[in-house]
């Protein structure tokens, strides 16, 4: 009896170290080194970096209705159009990139700036609109108050005589 509980022993050992084995061999190999071959067709990083502004805001227009009140229309056709290439172009073009982790988050941390830049922009812009409106209002209203006061002096003038 001993002698099995001394067997089972010994084969849980060597167990734990054929398994430590394996996890070590297994983590060893995890390490990513693939580079995948630039393509042919490779979009240049700058353009790539225009193209994902651009995809970030169809993707994100998605969901706003058009000037038709429409929602959920796809605007990538579009931007591939833009461009002149395809979707598969984009798509080996990407898949270099993410390969190249450095250049990619390089390429999107551009993008996202420019978006920032885009959108103070069109923020500055809307509320320079936005003021413009209301000073035309204003004006509209004192200009209305005072031909219809001009208009009730006539007409009172007119009834006097």
């Amino acid at each position: 009896m001993t002698k099995l509980k001394e067997n089972g022993s010994l084969l849980i050992a060597n167990m734990k170290k054929l398994s430590s084995l394996f996890i070590f061999i297994f983590l060893v190999s995890c390490t990513s080194n693939t580079i995948f071959k630039k393509p042919e067709d490779l979009i240049p990083k700058d353009t790539m970096s225009l193209l994902m502004q651009d995809m970030m805001i169809a993707s994100s227009a998605k969901f706003v209705k058009n000037k038709k009140l429409q929602k959920r229309i796809n605007y990538m056709a579009f931007v591939y159009d833009k461009y002149k290439i395809d979707s598969i172009r984009f798509q080996k073009s990407n898949f270099y990139y993410t390969s190249k982790i450095d250049l990619y988050e390089e390429i999107i941390t551009d993008a996202k700036k420019e978006l920032e830049v885009k959108k103070e922009f069109y923020k500055k812009r809307k509320s320079t609109l936005d003021s413009i409106k209301k000073d035309a209002i204003k004006k509209s209203k004192i200009k209305v108050n005072t031909i219809k006061s001009d208009v009730i002096l006539d007409t009172l003038k007119t009834i006097i005589k």
